[in-house]
């Protein structure tokens, strides 16, 4: 057995396991079955808090949105198409942040990093392969370790703390859906809590809300701040995943000035590998695919997700 982190080689001459290797060879007798049996989840409770926080700012806004600004309205159509469009924007929102989160980034099946597994790679003498030292399994290429989710993810990106997840070759186009959705509803707040401002100093602040003055104005300074803060964190977000994604380069090769040694896909090719199929309506649901399972909640031992 070599040194941890090195190049290995022809599987002959330098076998990947012995009998002291550590790696559970049996967690990767069926790695395809296991990975469609499961649902992805990440046990970190800095990632959860975000990820609950995230929900809360977003109910909040809907709250205000709804409850301050629209129903005490007296233009009967301005409350109801506002209303439809902004709880549209916040549903897909969650949903996309939901998928984020609970959808496999590409992990890499653990301790697959055994003979039995090499020998069915058929690799030609001398080809070069690498192991991850950490969970013990074959990385194939631009794939990297993440330290929270504990596995190598296909096409990292980057963790997230605020889905709770790794964005990896799987559920990047979920979490670009997310930061896309989250900006626009950012906007959409912002505009209605000018025009409420607007409407409220016209009307000396009578009966413009059904809360008093000076509670109207703490919700609405509250959502103001936090849409300027979620529209800036997502649109620079959304504007780096479509960056990457167009120029075939994940954000830590570009942070590593990775050289790439693959072919590089051209952008509308590497926008229909992420979104899946010529450009459509279809691109901009999060609920595409999607396909509800009964959940029996258990943890994998060693590992971070759930198991249904």
């Amino acid at each position: 057995m070599q040194p941890s982190g090195h190049r290995l080689r022809d599987v002959e001459h330098h076998p990947l396991l012995t009998e002291t290797d550590s790696c559970d060879s049996a967690s990767s007798s069926s790695p395809e079955a296991d990975a469609a049996d499961r649902v992805w989840f990440i046990r970190d409770g800095c990632g959860m808090v975000c990820a609950v926080t995230t929900w809360l700012l977003v109910v909040y806004a809907d709250f205000v949105v709804t409850f301050v600004m629209l129903l005490p309205s007296k233009d009967f159509w301005y409350s109801v198409v506002n209303g439809v469009v902004f709880n549209c924007l916040a549903v897909l929102a969650l949903s996309s942040h939901l998928r984020t989160m609970l959808t496999d980034p590409g992990a890499v099946p653990r301790g697959n990093a055994t003979k039995e597994y090499m020998e069915s790679l058929q690799l030609k003498p001398g080809e070069v392969i690498y192991k991850c030292p950490k969970c013990c399994c074959i990385k194939p290429e631009r794939a990297h370790h993440c330290s929270i989710c504990r596995r190598c993810i296909r096409k990292m990106d980057h963790h997230c703390p605020w889905v709770n997840n790794c964005v990896g070759e799987k559920n990047q186009r979920f979490f670009v859906l997310f930061t896309m959705y989250i900006a626009l509803s950012s906007v959409h707040a912002l505009v209605l809590c000018g025009l409420q401002f607007i409407s409220c100093v016209r009307g000396q602040w009578t009966e413009c809300s059904d809360f008093s003055p000076p509670i109207t104005v703490i919700l609405l300074i509250f959502l103001c701040l936090e849409g300027l803060l979620f529209f800036t964190f997502t649109a620079v977000m959304f504007g780096t995943q479509i960056h990457s994604i167009c120029n075939d380069e994940t954000e830590i090769e570009r942070l590593k000035s990775e050289k790439p040694t693959w072919e590089r896909r051209l952008r509308w090719e590497g926008m229909k590998s992420v979104f899946g199929g010529p450009p459509s309506l279809l691109w901009m649901n999060p609920f595409v695919g999607f396909r509800f399972r009964r959940l029996h909640v258990r943890p994998r031992k060693g590992g971070p997700e759930f198991s249904v």
